[in-house]
């Protein structure tokens, strides 16, 4: 029989709403898993039992008295350091923000709890969540738990080290240039990227972003099966105020065409032989569910890419810089001047052409996706990297971010994008990228499931 922190989300809720086990006991269970794996992998480091156990025993209190929990009704979750949780501090992997403290909940934090999880801990993203790995000088590195010389990913490297690990059974991440998508594949997990304005966001600890940000970070689940991702989903989309980008729109969208793009070289991106096998493979298998797969060449992802460059790092020149030096952390010192390399500074002529071309790229992209409901493309164009690659030199840098072109394209365009594990090379997770039309989620996830149900499901890994 399986240990209560290796089932699934939706098992899980199904077993407490039925009081066929309580909530506390799948809390426990989940926090003696903590105290077991985390040592380890550094994946939670903020921890909270005692408000956990309390969280889980009203859960159990609304059960007995005829009362709906909520969708999530007593399963583990976990949220990232940078999102503001009441009582936790907001580091975003920062000594300068360890007395951050929130005041009150992040929209995104508040809807899980209103869903009924309980949250077990906060998870590890590397300083100013800049990195697609995990480590700060404030909390330290976060290890993968299928083979600790890679990368769990980043920013949300954490999240997903629990999740893999069983720490929760689904955690928060965010997604500015791959954050959710990247750490998922990293881990051999599940991640959505939802559309922009479908999960509401906001941190009352800190000012309102600049517009950069505001079109292209979201907040978005990473799971071991897909059903979870869409359960999780519906949980954090309730709607809130707080957050002017947020746009009620229902999760079914309705019917489609199942009809996928494929596209194993973006833009000419350099894709290796694994990854090429992946994608060959997520193919069949939609296929032998129905789908007509055509290999294509998908609209611009590099042109995306490039703006995603320059508005993030336009905000970043503006806001941060100064705190990255202050901060001292000697690795997100040498991605920002890396990273700002591939944009130089952005004025106004130049903030105004990327908006226009953006909107330019949507509209190709969309076009593009009514004839495709779903491409299938890579994740990234290697398997997932060696702990630490991206710092060692600046050639190494280039390899990284060359590789990840579909993580830094995709949040320009508003547009969501799920990351589907498909199996290991080895100890090495590998997986696929889904892309779909802005709020058209339930294509994603409905391609995603087809490729899941056709090969080997993602289980809990333990640390050696």
């Amino acid at each position: 029989m399986a240990e209560l922190w290796e089932l699934s989300a939706s098992e899980i809720a199904r077993r407490v709403r039925s009081a066929e086990v309580s909530a506390v006991e799948v809390t426990k269970a989940h926090l003696d898993r903590l105290a077991v794996v985390n040592p380890r992998l550094n994946a939670v480091v903020q921890e909270f039992p005692d408000e956990a156990l309390s969280e889980a025993a009203a859960v159990d209190r609304k059960i007995a008295q005829g009362q709906d929990p909520g969708p999530l009704c007593g399963v583990p979750v976990t949220t990232k350091v940078n999102v503001d949780q009441k009582g936790q501090a907001t580091t975003n992997g920062l000594k300068l923000q360890k007395d951050l403290v929130a005041a009150s909940d992040n929209p995104v934090v508040a809807s899980l709890r209103k869903a009924g999880a309980v949250i077990v801990g906060r998870t590890n993203t590397p300083a100013f969540s800049l990195r697609w790995f995990t480590k700060n000088d404030l909390h330290g590195q976060t290890l993968n738990p299928r083979d600790a010389s890679i990368t769990p990913g980043g920013s949300s490297g954490g999240a997903a080290a629990a999740v893999a690990s069983g720490i929760c059974a689904v955690a928060h991440g965010t997604d500015i240039a791959g954050s959710v998508r990247y750490p998922a594949y990293a881990c051999g997990l599940h991640g959505l990227r939802p559309s922009l304005g479908r999960v509401p966001a906001f941190n009352h600890s800190g000012s309102d972003r600049f517009i950069g940000a505001q079109l292209m970070a979201v907040s978005g689940p990473i799971a071991r099966t897909i059903e979870d991702i869409g359960l999780s989903l519906m949980a954090m989309m309730t709607p809130d105020a707080d957050d002017p980008w947020y746009t009620p729109s229902p999760l079914d969208q309705g019917g489609f065409e199942k009809r996928a793009a494929l596209a194993v070289a973006p833009d000419g991106m350099a894709t290796t032989e694994p990854v090429v096998a992946a994608l060959e493979d997520a193919a069949a298998r939609l296929r032998a569910a129905g789908w007509q797969v055509d290999p294509v060449e998908c609209p611009p992802m590099q042109a995306a890419a490039d703006i995603n460059a320059m508005l993030w790092m336009a905000e970043t020149q503006r806001t941060a810089a100064q705190m990255i030096e202050k901060e001292g952390d000697a690795d997100a010192q040498f991605v920002f001047r890396r990273m700002t390399g591939h944009c130089g500074q952005i004025g106004l002529d130049g903030l105004m052409a990327a908006l226009q071309e953006r909107v330019t790229l949507i509209r190709k992209w969309e076009r593009f996706l009514r004839r495709y409901p779903v491409l299938l493309c890579p994740v990234s164009g290697e398997l997932p990297f060696p702990q630490q690659l991206d710092v060692r030199s600046e050639a190494d840098f280039e390899r990284v971010y060359a590789a990840q072109l579909t993580q830094r394209g995709l949040p320009t365009l508003g547009l969501p994008g799920l990351t589907v594990a498909t199996g290991q090379v080895g100890t090495v997770p590998n997986g696929v990228q889904l892309i779909a039309g802005r709020f058209r989620e339930d294509i994603l996830l409905a391609a995603g499931a087809d490729i899941e149900a056709a090969g080997p499901k993602p289980t809990v890994a333990t640390p050696i």
